[in-house]
């Protein structure tokens, strides 16, 4: 019994998409690791047991994000007047060009992995930057707070500042470096991060799809964002059918597991090609409505069986909480069915799903408490005095609305207090 772990308080989590588990004033064994099982009577066996009693607070799964940028973590509210393009010109690219200074990296960093540990994102898909060295910065940042994360050091070729452009055999010479020094790690592992087409060369773009093949190493990048950047891609790719083609005509799309940011913009047939096994769409409906970038129309590629996530997207996401970006999807949902009656509204239970268990689905069997599931959890506590007359489901909802760190009084990841 002594790798056995309980806790106790109201357990809730989304087993399916279509509804929420509520487990009150119930016990959760976890053994090493994993989820046992959840109980109203502890079992006779476990008696011996010491439990970690967290009285009325509420147990849930802890938060995953599949698309945010660490060095954007000071621009979050700045300069979002601006459409994408522009504001990458005027603000990202300047900020970003500061992490060629190690000693930046090492300011910024910490500040950014503590906001993610703070507000219970403790898995995240990470854009980082050209420059390994700092890159390497973010890397031993997450792993002093024990967060788990994939890392991708950017590739960008062409189209973008020249302080922030490698040759192509520079960048993907780095990008093998940084897949080495980055694989043996259990919770950090590299990800191949084309920044996104435009800034990518036919050359690079291929050598890229080849190596997520030959080591075995996922892809994040974005897809479609606005509609003058996927004008921009047909004049760039006037050989590729669509956005999505281009980076399936060089091994970017469906070979290797894939994250395809925003995707806002898409085609019948790029809908279609999206219903993969190895494909996961992200929503970031902050930084969407921050940059006037459009609505993903979410429950329609949900209702098409499409495995959509969800991105805080920061720095263009003006909130690292993924409790806020859960929130926004939702409301999201409602401005396209207020628009367009035929396309429904996002439930919350859909919106907690995709931010947990789906979102989680990239890492493995995590953000859900069925059995045989890595135990990663936070423990929510809000102490307004009015919340204790609410069901532990309406203080869930007042949290994903209303909530902060501040209600967060425990974070476990794989079955461990961190």
């Amino acid at each position: 019994m002594k790798d056995i772990k309980i806790l106790k308080g109201n357990i809730i989590f989304t087993k399916n998409i279509k509804s929420f588990e509520v487990h009150e004033n119930s016990y959760i064994v976890i053994n090493k690791n994993i989820v046992v099982g959840i109980f109203k009577q502890l079992p006779e066996i476990y008696k011996d047991v010491k439990v970690t009693d967290y009285n009325d607070a509420l147990i849930i799964p802890s938060f995953v994000d599949l698309h945010i940028h660490a060095p954007q973590y000071l621009q979050m509210g700045i300069g979002l007047n601006l459409e994408l393009i522009d504001w990458l010109n005027q603000y990202t690219f300047k900020n970003e060009k500061l992490f060629s200074d190690v000693n930046h990296a090492k300011k910024v960093y910490p500040h950014f992995v503590e906001a993610l540990y703070e507000n219970g994102t403790l898995r995240s898909c990470i854009f980082a930057t050209i420059h390994n060295k700092s890159n390497q910065i973010l890397v031993e940042e997450l792993a002093k707070k024990k967060l788990s994360a994939y890392v991708g050091k950017v590739n960008m070729d062409q189209n973008a500042p020249s302080n922030l452009i490698q040759t192509t055999e520079d960048s993907i010479r780095e990008t093998i470096e940084f897949i080495e020094e980055n694989s043996n790690s259990e919770l950090i592992k590299p990800i191949i991060t084309p920044r996104f087409a435009p800034s990518c060369t036919r050359d690079l773009l291929k050598q890229l799809g080849n190596l997520s093949i030959d080591m075995k190493v996922p892809i994040q990048t974005h897809l479609a964002e606005t509609k003058n950047e996927v004008k921009w891609v047909k004049q760039l790719f006037p050989d590729c059918k669509s956005y999505s083609h281009v980076y399936k005509k060089h091994k970017l799309y469906c070979n290797s597991k894939t994250i395809m940011a925003h995707a806002i913009h898409l085609t019948k047939k790029e809908i279609n090609l999206a219903k993969h096994e190895n494909v996961y769409i992200v929503h970031c409906p902050n930084s969407n409505m921050n940059l006037t970038s459009g609505v993903m129309p979410l429950t329609h590629y949900l209702d098409k069986g499409i495995k959509v996530g969800l991105g805080s997207d920061v720095g263009a996401g003006h909130k690292i909480g993924m409790q806020d970006t859960i929130a926004s999807a939702i409301q999201c949902s409602k401005i396209r069915h207020a628009i367009n009656p035929s396309e429904r509204i996002l439930s919350e239970s859909e919106a907690f799903y995709l931010g947990t268990k789906l979102n989680g689905s990239f890492f493995g069997k995590t953000g859900s408490f069925e059995q045989d599931y890595l135990f990663d959890a936070l423990v929510i506590k809000d102490e307004h005095p009015l919340v204790d007359s609410l069901k532990p489901l309406e203080r869930l909802q007042r949290f994903i609305y209303c909530g902060d760190s501040r209600s967060i009084i425990a974070r476990y990841l794989e079955g461990q207090l961190i």
